[in-house]
């Protein structure tokens, strides 16, 4: 998950900093930024609240948008 080290530092937010909002562990993040571990969904989402993503833009599947705006996983049709 080399995608949350970069979200985090366009974010701004140290490693202590995404702990306090997330309430995962810094050796945790620590080891989903290196590549190493796999992260429950429920660990994912926390992360991606904290850093007001989509879990999708976390993992990659879709583009992270820099100014922050925050979009559902997933579209209705109106």
């Amino acid at each position: 998950m080399l995608r949350l080290r970069e979200i985090r530092a366009r974010r701004g937010v140290t490693l202590r900093e995404l702990k306090r909002l997330s309430g995962v562990t810094v050796s945790c993040i620590a080891l989903y930024e290196a590549g190493q571990g796999d992260p429950q969904l429920s660990t994912l989402r926390r992360l991606a609240k904290a850093l007001k993503v989509t879990v999708a833009e976390l993992i990659g599947e879709q583009p992270f948008e820099k100014g922050g705006r925050r979009r559902g996983t997933h579209q209705t049709k109106e």
